[in-house]
């Protein structure tokens, strides 16, 4: 009887021991509960700013000529933009006027406000607005779980090959000791330039045959996608030092872009990502394939020495239509015919930037994102300065395949910022989670995006309804 009661006790106490452990894990698969708790308060927190937001603007309105006033505003706002597209779609007085409309619409709103006393009431609305979009922010954010990409140990490596373009990012090999500092690690470099300049990938496949068992680029990341693919092929790992003159790949590594001797202290203390690699008409990319204007522009010889005047000669015939490739674009899902720009990333970008400037929250999705420009007129361009890239010109999808059509049997196309011309079509894919990454163990982490606020979902969750995408959400954010 007595071991019969102490067999309950010990059954006991270790169904409590599994009651508990149960109990902690499903306290660990519920977590996003208190996520969504947060969500619901910041934003309920969204929704009293904007009520307080509009209250503001009533109370200014209720004077004579508010209304009037506020509508000017407005228009002051579509001026703008139209101006702009006066700017970059015209050449002579038409672009002048353009920028003389584009810089005074916006001043005269502001002096109009300032000198009808309404100056307060529009930098109370703007600060309240600004709080309400703050807030909504962190109610999206707050629903999204830190799935950061995994990353996993690895020994580090015996015999790695490193290529260090001493052109590359206005001489940072050279200002940063690179070469040195990596053959101190027991890394073999090899210099790239500045008087000759081998082929990277001949060379890296060089290395793979002489026995190293990592490769790794100091430079651009044109030069980064060729050597990477190298290191997909063969199953070796990647090193990437961000050496750039803009880092793209390595910022959203979570590498230190303002001090690329850090990079290198993956070489003895890393941890290696799984990373998809894009491949458009057989080349490797790390980060984007640009068409229309931007690769049309991009080719020009004059573009790397004046880049801003080049695009201002260039665009009226581009926007216009006159002078650019008609594409004919295939995803997934969706046909875009003819537009003016488009960018297809190795990952989606947190948003809609048709100029490849935001960042990615992961590498690893096995999904290219696709943006999609085209604005035909003024009223299209101010339509795209109120709403952004919730404007009907801006095409914002994923897809797996994106292939590339158009009349002409080549066309100009710029991957990873190099200017090359290939035949049509044009296909676009991913390699998924075929490169092996190895990055320093402390490294500071990609930025924050914050994400595009969908005002319904805000409202959703100010009344206490959640959808599928509360619990599913995939982005490291």
């Amino acid at each position: 009887m007595a071991q019969a009661t102490r067999n309950r006790g010990t059954s006991d106490h270790g169904g409590r021991r599994v009651n508990e452990t149960r109990t902690k894990r499903t306290a660990g698969t519920n977590r996003p509960s208190g996520g969504i708790g947060r969500a619901r308060g910041w934003a309920r927190l969204a929704l009293a700013l904007v009520a307080g937001c509009a209250a503001v603007v009533f109370s200014g309105l209720l004077d004579s000529g508010g209304w009037l006033i506020l509508l000017t505003g407005f228009a002051g706002l579509a001026l703008a933009g139209a101006g702009v597209w006066w700017m970059l779609a015209h050449r002579g007085g038409a672009r002048l006027l353009g920028g003389l409309l584009a810089v005074a619409a916006p001043v005269g709103v502001m002096v109009l406000y300032a000198a009808s006393g309404l100056w307060v009431v529009a930098v109370g609305a703007l600060a309240l607005w600004a709080a309400a979009l703050a807030s909504a922010r962190s109610a999206l954010r707050s629903l999204r779980r830190p799935r950061g990409m995994h990353t996993r140990k690895a020994p580090p490596p015996k015999r790695p090959v490193l290529l260090m373009n001493v052109r590359s990012g206005g001489g940072k090999v050279e200002r940063f000791d690179l070469v040195k500092r990596a053959e101190a690690l027991g890394a073999r470099v090899i210099v790239l330039g500045p008087d000759t300049y081998p082929d990277p990938v001949e060379v890296a496949r060089q290395a793979v045959a002489d026995g190293a068992d990592l490769l790794g680029v100091a430079g651009g990341d044109g030069t980064q996608a060729l050597v990477a693919s190298v290191a997909a092929d063969h199953g070796l790992p990647f090193l990437v030092i961000a050496a750039g003159t803009r880092n793209h790949f390595a910022m959203d590594l979570g590498l230190d872009r303002a001090d690329p001797v850090h990079s290198l202290e993956a070489l003895t203390n890393g941890v290696e990502l799984r990373v998809d690699l894009g491949d458009v008409g057989g080349r490797p990319f790390v980060n984007t394939v640009s068409f229309g204007a931007y690769a049309e522009i991009v080719q020009s010889p004059e573009y790397r020495d004046a880049k801003a005047a080049t695009a201002l000669e260039h665009l009226p015939d581009l926007l216009a239509g006159e002078g650019g490739t008609v594409l004919d674009v295939h995803t997934d899902d969706t046909h875009l015919y003819a537009p003016q720009a488009l960018l297809v990333s190795n990952n989606p970008y947190a948003r809609a930037d048709p100029l490849g400037g935001g960042r990615r929250p992961r590498l690893d999705t096995g999904q290219l994102g696709v943006i999609g420009v085209r604005v035909e007129g003024p009223g299209q361009a101010a339509e795209l300065v109120l709403l952004g890239e919730r404007a009907s010109g801006i095409t914002s999808v994923t897809s797996r395949r994106v292939t590339v059509e158009a009349s002409e049997g080549h066309i100009p196309v710029a991957v990873d910022g190099e200017a090359l011309d290939l035949p049509v079509p044009v296909v676009c894919t991913l390699r998924p989670r075929a490169l092996r990454v190895r990055v320093p163990h402390h490294r500071p982490g990609a930025p924050y995006a914050p994400p595009t606020v969908d005002w319904r979902r805000i409202v959703a969750l100010a009344l206490g309804r959640t959808d599928t995408r509360t619990t599913q959400e995939t982005h490291d954010v």
